[in-house]
């Protein structure tokens, strides 16, 4: 039960009737009361009526005795609503029969297509990926979740230019050479090489060239190295997917060169549409609104001069695919902000040759960077960007460190699946609890603190009630328990109360915005009020229905972290 939208659902006749047009409430959480709702200020000016008159009348109005213990007016026009101890006790009840925590299916599921992590062949993956593949994968588990149907395309740099340039660094190394040297050494080292190679070597830069029209004629020898080149670096990414604990998988991998057959197509398709204008011997297209500083318009290049496809031809024809084929409704490009006008030049062009039918829509979920203490971009010491891997490693030694510190009686087994889920978790957390839109740093002791809006700190607040269920005897909660009445007679069980109900609102405005860290701070308020609710109200030691209330409320907070957090990527330990 939203009590919230419940609350806004009983004044919004009151108010449409008092205003002779429909109005918002405005109903929000107060510190004055449970809820309160402003409209009557917004109304005051436009009725040419006091508001607390306005809000006195909305009041007289409404149906609300069933829910609300108080409803009155306060300060210049106020409504403060308090609701009745059985209204919450029902909507609490409510919650603990159901699996989903009160957040319904989608009722009209869509195929959403998320287009995210997206690393280069032949180069390893760096922090740069991080906030990509992190929002990425907490998008997909989030939409899965409310019933949509959900493909993640993985859209690799695998084709163009560069791999000429590789690939016969392959040969020069002697194919069998070269491929043990991508299976066992680091794909940086193997790019950089064929990189200076290029740069130093005219004779080499010829070959490479003569290689890349090799490739894309689908010279059978030539492609058989690139598909080693892809392959060797599939392998590798899946590594770190796994060491990040996300959802992508070999099935997600969507490479640019599946997109090379319909490159021509896109281009002829918007001749036809009579959407081409040629723009010094390159084919382009100008959308409407895109200028730039200099005030003239701006073109999307669809096609060079010399005949060359470059990006914004591969991101046409991958959406043109994507709705046409697969038949997606909503595509999320989840790609960091500096792309925000490429990409709105794409879905203008894209909507302009009707490739966005009926009520498809693109997004471009952008985000901020990932900051060092000297708030410029992260980099390793040696001035290079971090190595994702070496980064993951990093946080899994540190938090396996704090858990071996933190709990002596854990096993080895323990403290490294401990300190897997609580590094991970913090590194994950970080990003996610950051306005997207924002840059953060990178700062290890304030990410791993058991002190604050971080991932430890709401895994140990699971941890401590799975521990408060092992003392208490019970796996789980019996029966009995679950039907007890919860009690309401602190402030502290209403607060948490509060803060249970408020999380099935939150996923579905999460589902529309995708600003992950509303979720984020919600959980920690879950967090923080069961932590004042465990300090003020004994749960063992209190005795009959109020211990079973209790146990109640602990259940449901568990519930509500570990969906939270699982929503989010994040592991949630029995143990800490």
């Amino acid at each position: 039960m939203d009590l919230e939208q419940l609350l806004a659902d009983r004044l919004a006749p009151a108010f449409t009737a008092v205003a002779g047009a429909p109005v918002d409430p405005a109903v929000r959480r107060s510190a004055h009361a449970d809820y309160q709702s402003d409209a009557a200020l917004a109304l005051a000016r436009r009725l040419g009526r006091p508001p607390r008159a306005i809000a006195a009348e909305v009041l007289g109005r409404a149906v609300l005795g069933d829910l609300c213990a108080a409803a009155e007016v306060s300060g210049p026009g106020f409504i403060n609503l308090t609701v009745a101890d059985q209204a919450l006790g029902a909507a609490v009840a409510g919650l603990v029969g159901d699996p989903r925590l009160g957040v319904p299916r989608v009722a009209g599921p869509e195929t959403v297509l998320i287009d995210y992590s997206a690393p280069n062949v032949a180069k390893e993956m760096h922090v740069g990926h991080l906030r990509s593949t992190i929002i990425g994968d907490a998008t997909a588990r989030l939409l899965r979740w409310r019933g949509h149907r959900v493909i993640r395309a993985n859209h690799l740099g695998d084709w163009g230019t560069p791999f000429g340039m590789l690939i016969e660094h392959l040969l020069d190394l002697g194919e069998a050479d070269g491929a043990a040297e991508l299976s066992v050494g680091d794909l940086d080292s193997f790019y950089r090489a064929a990189r200076a190679k290029f740069d130093a070597d005219e004779g080499f830069r010829a070959r490479s060239r003569l290689r890349v029209v090799a490739l894309q004629a689908g010279d059978e020898r030539t492609v058989r190295l690139w598909r080693l080149l892809v392959g060797r670096s599939e392998g590798y990414f899946l590594g770190v997917y796994r060491a990040l604990d996300v959802t992508l998988t070999e099935r997600d991998f969507q490479g640019e060169s599946r997109y090379q057959p319909m490159l021509g197509p896109v281009v002829e398709e918007l001749d036809r549409l009579g959407l081409l204008r040629d723009s010094d011997g390159a084919a382009c297209v100008f959308p409407p609104g895109s200028v730039g500083r200099d005030g003239e318009p701006l073109p999307l290049i669809v096609r060079k001069r010399d005949g060359g496809y470059g990006y914004p031809a591969t991101d046409l024809a991958a959406l043109r695919y994507r709705t046409g084929e697969l038949g997606a409704t909503r595509l999320l490009y989840v790609v960091g902000l500096p792309q925000r006008r490429h990409f709105e030049m794409v879905f203008a062009v894209a909507a302009a040759a009707g490739w966005l039918p009926g009520a498809a829509r693109a997004e471009h979920v952008g985000f901020g960077s990932v900051l060092g203490a000297d708030g410029r971009m992260l980099r390793s010491r040696a001035g290079a960007p971090v190595k994702l891997a070496d980064l993951l490693d990093e946080a899994v030694a540190r938090a396996t460190e704090l858990a071996r510190r933190k709990n002596p009686g854990l096993d080895a087994a323990e403290v490294a699946e401990v300190g897997r889920a609580v590094g991970i978790g913090a590194v994950k957390y970080a990003d996610l609890a950051t306005d997207r839109h924002r840059d953060y740093v990178f700062d290890w002791d304030r990410m791993l603190s058991l002190d604050g809006n971080t991932a430890p700190y709401l895994q140990y607040a699971y941890a401590r009630i799975r521990s408060l269920f092992r003392r208490a005897g019970a796996d789980g909660l019996p029966a009995a328990v679950e039907a007890a009445r919860v009690p309401l007679a602190d402030p502290a069980e209403r607060a948490l109360v509060f803060a249970l109900l408020g999380f099935a609102p939150v996923v579905v405005e999460v589902e529309r915005t995708l600003e992950f860290h509303q979720l984020a701070g919600h959980l920690h308020r879950v967090a923080a009020a069961f932590s004042a609710f465990y300090e003020r109200c004994p749960v063992l030691r209190a005795e009959g229905a109020v211990r079973e209330g209790r146990l109640v409320l602990c259940g449901l907070t568990a519930r509500v972290l570990r969906q939270g957090l699982d929503l989010l990527g994040i592991r949630t330990p029995e143990r800490m």
